[in-house]
C-alpha cells in the first residue's frame, strides 16, 4: 500500500481509502488524523476536497489503512474514542468504549437522581477498562464518590491516565470483581465480559483483549459471580446494573431475581435491543 503513488488531492486520498472497502466515516477520521486535523472536523474535508494532499502524509496514512483493512479498530489507530461527551485515550490494552454502553451510564445516573437517593452517593464500576463508565458518571455527578476496579494493571494504567487528563477524581483499584470491595454503594455498574467461548463473532474482535470479552461456555460466568456477590456491597436500596449480550436479557434477569433482587428489569440500547439488566437490593424483604 505504501508503495502506491500518493494521491494528489484530499478527495483522491479519501477515495483510495474507500476503494479498500473502508467505511466512509472511518476513512474520513483516519484522513483527518493523517492531516493533523481534529477528528470531529469532517466539514473541513468537504470544504477542502479538491485541496492538495501532502505527499509526506501518505506513508503514515497508507499504513493506517492497511491496519484498518486487517480489522484493527479505528479507535486504536486514532488513539482516542469519544464516550458520553468525554474524549478518552484508548489502545489495545482496553476494549473500545461502545456507544451502547452509554445506556448503562444513563440508567445509573437515573438511579442516582431518584427521590430516595442520598447526597454524595457511592458508585462502583466493575471491570472499568479505559475508565469510560466511571469517568462518565464522575463527570455527570461531581458530588459522587466513584470507585472503579479492574483485574488488569494495563487497563488501569489507561484508565488512570484518562482520569488525570480529564481532572476527574475516580479512585482506581486493581482487583478481581468485588474481591476486597467496600460496601454501601448506591449503584454498582458493570460492562463485564459476556461473550461465550467459541462465539463466531470473536474473530472480528481479535485485536481487543480477549480476557475482557469472553466469560465461559455461555458467556455468563462473570455475571453470575457479580450477581452472587454484589448484595454484600450494596446499600439498602442500591442498584446493580449490568450490560450483557443481545440475547442474554432473560437469563440475566432470572439470575437477579433468583438472588433476591427486586424491580428486576432491562433497558434497550440504541438499536432497541435489551442490552442492560438490573435490579434493586432491599435488605428487608
Amino acid at each position: 500500500m505504501t508503495e502506491a503513488a500518493a494521491p494528489s488531492t484530499v478527495a483522491q486520498a479519501l477515495a483510495a481509502a474507500m476503494a479498500l472497502g473502508i467505511d466512509r466515516l472511518d476513512a474520513q477520521l483516519l484522513l483527518l488524523h493523517a492531516l493533523g486535523r481534529p477528528v470531529n472536523d469532517r466539514a473541513w474535508l468537504l470544504a477542502h476536497d479538491t485541496g492538495p494532499f501532502p505527499g509526506e502524509a501518505w506513508p503514515a496514512f497508507a499504513r493506517q489503512l492497511s491496519r484498518r483493512t486487517a480489522g484493527e479498530p479505528v479507535a486504536y489507530l486514532l488513539g482516542e474514542k469519544e464516550f458520553h461527551g468525554l474524549q478518552l485515550q484508548v489502545d489495545a490494552r482496553v476494549l473500545v468504549p461502545r456507544p451502547d454502553t452509554e445506556t448503562l451510564v444513563e440508567w445509573a445516573l437515573a438511579c442516582l437522581a431518584s427521590p430516595d437517593s442520598r447526597p454524595a452517593p457511592r458508585v462502583l464500576d466493575l471491570g472499568t477498562g479505559s475508565g469510560a463508565i466511571a469517568l462518565a458518571l464522575q463527570h455527570a455527578r461531581p458530588d459522587a464518590q466513584v470507585d472503579a476496579v479492574d483485574a488488569s494493571a494495563d487497563a488501569l494504567a489507561v484508565a488512570r491516565a484518562n482520569a488525570q487528563r480529564l481532572g476527574l477524581p475516580v479512585r482506581f483499584t486493581e482487583s478481581s470483581w468485588l474481591d476486597g470491595a467496600a460496601d454501601g454503594y448506591a449503584v454498582i455498574a458493570s460492562n463485564p465480559p459476556y461473550i461465550a467461548a467459541g462465539d463466531p463473532h470473536l474473530p472480528a474482535l481479535r485485536h481487543e483483549p480477549t480476557r475482557a470479552l469472553v466469560a465461559g461456555a455461555d458467556g455468563l460466568d462473570d455475571i453470575r459471580q457479580i450477581v452472587r456477590d454484589a448484595p454484600a456491597h450494596l446499600a439498602d436500596g442500591g442498584w446493580l446494573l449490568l450490560e450483557h449480550g443481545h440475547d442474554q436479557a432473560e437469563a440475566v434477569r432470572r439470575l437477579l431475581a433468583e438472588r433476591g433482587f427486586a424491580e428486576v428489569q432491562s433497558r434497550d440500547d440504541l438499536a432497541g435491543i435489551a442490552r442492560c439488566s438490573g435490579g434493586i437490593w432491599r435488605a428487608v424483604k
